[in-house]
């Protein structure tokens, strides 16, 4: 009963920078937190950055530094990207952690990133 929707992916050259959107609608009562996840060709799904709903982030070593996680008031979440790297290519996911269970359960779509060296 919970609805992700991503946007803001594209071409970009190494350096350059994107803002990640993440749309929920539903029950979104039904979450306690959020993050991004991304999976690159022939590699398994990864995980990126969290925020919970007293917003603490975590952060995955690799992007520590140049990305930035966060929520608004109606539960849209963002990933400022900066200083993109061409590893950092990848379908980028949003998801929702389940309050009752803890489980990641909610995924949207997905959003194409390529950056170009």
């Amino acid at each position: 009963q919970v609805q992700l929707v991503e946007s803001g992916g594209g071409l970009v050259q190494a350096g350059g920078s994107l803002r990640l959107s993440c749309a929920a609608s539903g029950s979104i009562f039904s979450i306690n937190a959020m993050g991004w996840y991304r999976q690159a060709p022939g590699k398994r799904r990864e995980f990126v950055a969290t925020i919970t709903s007293g917003g603490s982030t975590n952060y995955a070593d690799s992007v520590k530094g140049r990305f930035t996680i966060s929520r608004d008031n109606a539960y849209i979440l963002y990933l400022q990207m900066n200083n993109l790297k061409p590893e950092d290519t990848a379908v980028y996911y949003c998801g929702g952690r389940t309050t009752q269970t803890l489980l990641w359960d909610y995924w949207g779509q997905g959003t194409q990133v390529t950056v170009s060296s």
